[in-house]
Order: structure tokens, then sequence, then C-alpha cells
């Protein structure tokens, strides 16, 4: 039991430290005039516009597949849809490094969406982990060891990618390829461990019939139960907000503050740290003492607040503290929204409820990332003035849509 948690939770890390080790090393490749991706010649609002573009692919595939390969671990299991991921996520690092290699921006773009339909790793091992619970405490429990592991990928992915990129630290072994290979090596081991510890929980297995509109229908269910419903409104602005901020925070910091890739890299070590702290030692005391509408206002209010600082701030030592003060309430709210969508469904949704969060998430990071080139070209800070209008809709939608008993009720269980 303890091997097949470390394993799900091994793919929760390894899941979002992709995003950590690619976001900054995207941003040099694509923002740098140095880099060799793209011609020395072209402007900075197409290279905006290709960042955003290579994020908006990612995000966008990772949309239409997560919610499909999410409801497919209910059919066929957690196990086989974990390793489809992990094959999805192995594939993308190796396209990745032809890419690099060749320098193809359009090679880039399809292990983007190679590396996106295949990463809905997490909410398939949430769903794991709640099939392997016992009880409520427990299960509480490995949602908040969720967002530990969420802050090691998030530290461990700049970490990797930035250290074995530097020249000034590995001499003539760096390069920007190396982070790509180690990543993909951990996603051996990974698959070694689930194939050989992690075993599906007994169940009676349905038919399943492909349908490749999975993700609208899955998000059609969703609004049609006014519970999901009312939690996933609230969850999608969140979400929003979260990468509006997280996804050009390293553009931004590249274009205001002349960051280079370690830097870069750094601010995501800081986000990851600050969400490992606060999952560790915050959200337990947090939920034992407050309801779980209480904390995801006060959360979702305190991120407004570092948001908005964010617009104004003209120090490159601030901005540390700021992502600090925006990913610690998010680490609170993140788990307790998890809780209440767990709670909302029976046990025999877990996968499409989890599923349904991951393409909320998705479906906003995508939004985000393609028109974000472009605004980013017209004013560098409106990513985060969207991020902080997403948090005020957000608490809005809350104190109008979560009166009613069955919120109460999730409150309580």
């Amino acid at each position: 039991m303890k091997i097949a948690g470390f394993a799900l939770l091994m793919v929760v890390a390894l899941d979002v430290m992709s995003q950590g080790l690619v976001i900054p090393i995207l941003n040099t490749i694509i923002m740098d005039p140095a880099q060799d991706l793209l011609p020395a010649d072209t402007t900075v609002a197409v290279r905006q516009f290709d960042f955003g573009l290579a994020m908006g692919i990612f995000f966008l595939c990772w949309f239409l597949g997560a919610a499909y390969i999410s409801k497919i671990s209910d059919f066929i299991g957690r196990k086989e849809g974990i390793l489809i991921c992990l094959s999805g996520n192995l594939l993308g690092y190796i396209l990745t490094i032809a890419a690099l290699e060749v320098d193809s921006l359009a090679l880039l773009l399809v292990a983007r969406a190679v590396t996106g339909f295949t990463a809905g790793n997490q909410p398939i091992a949430q769903a794991a982990l709640v099939d392997i619970s016992e009880n409520e405490q427990q299960k509480a429990r490995f949602m908040g060891l969720v967002v530990m592991a969420i802050s090691v990928g998030l530290v461990a992915g700049p970490l990797i990618g930035g250290l074995l990129s530097d020249a000034d630290l590995l001499g003539e072994f760096a390069s920007l390829e190396l982070p790509f290979y180690c990543a993909a090596l951990l996603v051996v081991v990974n698959m070694t461990l689930i194939i050989v510890f992690f075993h599906n929980q007994k169940r009676e297995r349905r038919p399943f019939k492909i349908r490749p509109l999975e993700v609208f229908l899955t998000l059609w269910t969703a609004a049609k139960r006014p519970t999901v419903l009312k939690l996933s409104l609230v969850f999608f602005f969140a979400q929003l907000a979260l990468n509006s901020f997280y996804v050009f925070m390293d553009n931004y910091f590249y274009s205001r503050f002349q960051f280079d890739t370690l830097q870069n890299a750094l601010s995501l070590i800081v986000m990851g740290a600050g969400l490992g702290l606060a999952s560790a030692f915050l959200v337990a005391p947090i939920n034992a003492r407050f309801d779980k509408t209480q904390t995801i206002i006060v959360s979702l209010a305190v991120m407004a607040v570092a948001a908005a600082l964010s617009i104004v701030n003209p120090s490159p030592f601030l901005a540390y503290v700021l992502i600090i003060l925006f990913i610690v309430p998010f680490a609170v709210y993140y788990p307790t929204a998890l809780t209440m969508f767990s709670a909302a469904v029976d046990d025999s949704e877990q996968g499409w409820v989890m599923g349904v969060t991951v393409a909320l998430y998705t479906l906003g990071a995508g939004i985000v990332s393609v028109i974000g080139g472009e605004m980013m070209s017209i004013d560098i800070h409106l990513p985060f003035v969207i991020s902080m209008a997403s948090l005020i809709l957000a608490l809005v939608l809350v104190f109008t849509l979560w009166r009613g008993g069955d919120i109460r009720a999730l409150d309580q269980r």
C-alpha cells in the first residue's frame, strides 16, 4: 500500500514537473534571439504569440484528452489509464528532444500536443488514491498529499531544467536537451513502479463507448448536476486566475526584469516551495477549524490581492514575495475544493468528477495561453489583470450560488 501510494503521488509530481521543466526552457528558446529555434530577426510580438501558441496547444490538447482518459479509467481500470498517460508523456519528451536537436518549432508543437493529450494522469491518480482510501480522513489526507506532490513537481521541474541547462554549473555537459533526458528516465521509473506495485481495486467493469467529444459530454453532464455545476463555476474562474498568473509569469519576468532561464526556474521553485510548505502545515489545521466555504472565500480573496499587487510591483525581489502570497492561499484552496467535488458524487463517479476538474483547469489554461501572447504584446501586465478579475468573479459566484443546503452539506461531510 505504501509503495503503491508513493507511485501514485509520483504520477502527480511528474505530471506537474513536466510543466515546470518546460516553461522556463520554452521561454528561453522562443524569446531569446540568441537561440536558433526562431530566426534571429523575429519580432518580440511574434515570439510572444509563438510562446502562447506552444502553451495553448498543450493545454487545449490536455483539455480534449483529460476527461476522456479519466473516464476511461473508471471502465478499464486506473492502472491502465495511468500507463497510457505515462507512455504519452515519455513520447512527448522524446519528440521534444528531437525538436530541440533539429531546431523545429513545428515538431515542438507536435510534442506539446502529444504531451498535452495524455496529460490526464493527475485526476486518475487522485481517483486511485480515493479507491485505496479506507475512510474519509484518509481520503482528505491523500488529497493534501496530492498538493504536496504538486509542489514537489513544481520544484523538481524548474530545478532540473535550470541546473541541467546551465553551462556555468555543468560546463560542456549542460544543454537544453539534457533536462528532458532526465525527465524521460523518471517516467520510465514511475511506469515500472506502477506496473509492479499498484493494482486496481476490484470493481465491476462496464462496457465503454468511444465518443470523440467525450470532454464536452463530460462537462455537459456536470452542467446537469446542480451541486457539481455550482462548484465547477467557481473552480473554473479560480483555475483561470491561477493559469493566467502561472503560465505567463516567466514570460513577464523575462520582459519586465530580464530574468534568464535559471532566474525564471527559481520563480517556479519559489512557487513550488510555497505550495509544499502550505500544504504540509496549513491545509489540515485550517480545514479542521473552518468550514470549507469560509476557507475558499479567504483563500480566493488573498490571491486576488497578490495578483493586484503584481500589476504595480516595480521590484524583482518583491516579485518572488508576491508569488508566495499568491500560491500559499491556493495551496489551501485547491485540496479543499477537490474534497468538495469528491463529496458531491458517489464512489463510482470519482474518476469522472476529477476529470471534470482537470477539464475546467485545462480549458481555462488553453484559452489564456492562446490569447495571452497577444495580450502581452499590448500590455505585459494584462495576464495579472485577468487573474485578479477572475478571482473577484469567483468570489461573487461563491456568495451568490453557494447559499443552498447542498453546499452546506458538503461543508459537513
